[in-house]
């Protein structure tokens, strides 16, 4: 058995050229790892849509009858950044669907990627920051509700704050809310995680492996989850046009080495999904997200995982 992949075809969907959120990058993603041998018939899986009840154990039911029904008002649909369709709600439910997959394929088999997720600016009754559910929190709620885990940790290193899980599982005292994120950067009004590591503009490489490695070397001790949310933004990458930080490639590649080793070391399961990255070059962008997936790759073989 190869590394388990999540992905459906509409994560992708006509969309207006111009605008700043890249919806093709999910497929051009697809793209790269199958002509990279990293996705294949056998190691791809395809989520179910998610189901309301289970969007509402993160989110309030009216808003979530709201944005199915296409009754946003005009101030939530600028807040959430994204153009209202019939194809979003099927794409943002199937993506939620594809994290809680993801999450159960790590459970199962140790690690376990997604082409997509990481909507972690999504708050309980809005969206924002083109995130409208947040399948953090969610998995978050219907793992705990279900008794599969104990506690979960969720480890963000996307370059913006991830407020919405903060907020949402405030209270939820084994939903262990971790995020790096550059402190001049989106959301202007950050919230309260559980750790909060705010990283100056302009970080580079070393600086920046030195605080992955300080903060998981500290936290999973402390905390022993029984499963690793990791959200491996690419948004803090030199090159993204929504970032301030310079990582590099191989920057990128030995994070996530970082942070498999770290869990996988301590014999704890990692779902991985990509969140941000953008960039008008969305071929450059789609291989700066398959960093990811390649280094877990490497990481799953060399662990004789199954």
């Amino acid at each position: 058995m190869d590394l388990p992949l999540v992905y459906h075809e509409e994560y992708s969907f006509s969309f207006p050229a111009a605008h700043r959120f890249p919806m093709d990058k999910f497929v051009r993603l697809r793209d790269h790892l199958q002509a990279t041998g990293v996705l294949h018939q056998a190691n791809l899986h395809t989520p179910e849509r998610c189901d309301g009840q289970t969007l509402a154990l993160a989110h309030d039911p009216g808003y979530v009858s709201r944005f199915a029904n296409a009754e946003l008002t005009r101030e939530e649909q600028r807040r959430m950044g994204l153009p209202w369709s019939e194809a979003l709600w099927q794409r943002t439910t199937r993506a939620v669907g594809g994290s809680l997959l993801t999450a159960d394929l790590a459970l199962r088999h140790g690690l376990a990627c997604h082409l997509a997720g990481g909507t972690h600016h999504a708050h309980f009754d809005f969206a924002s920051g083109y995130c409208i559910f947040n399948d953090l929190a969610i998995i978050s709620r219907a793992l705990l509700a279900a008794g599969r885990v104990r506690r979960i940790l969720i480890f963000d290193c996307d370059v913006h704050q991830g407020d919405g899980t903060a907020t949402i599982l405030q209270n939820d005292p084994d939903a262990i809310t971790v995020s790096l994120h550059c402190d001049s950067n989106f959301p202007a009004r950050k919230a309260h995680s559980d750790w909060d590591i705010a990283l100056p503009r302009g970080m580079g490489d070393r600086d920046y492996l030195r605080t992955v490695d300080e903060a998981l070397s500290y936290l999973l001790p402390l905390y022993q989850p029984d499963l690793v949310l990791y959200d491996a933004g690419v948004d803090v990458h030199r090159d993204d046009a929504l970032g301030h930080l310079q990582l590099s490639d191989q920057g990128l590649a030995q994070r996530d080495r970082m942070v498999l080793d770290h869990c996988l070391g301590r014999d704890i399961p990692v779902c991985a999904v990509i969140g941000g990255g953008y960039s008008p070059d969305r071929e450059a962008l789609a291989r700066r997200h398959g960093i990811l997936h390649h280094t877990a790759r490497a990481v799953w073989c060399e662990r004789g995982l199954r």
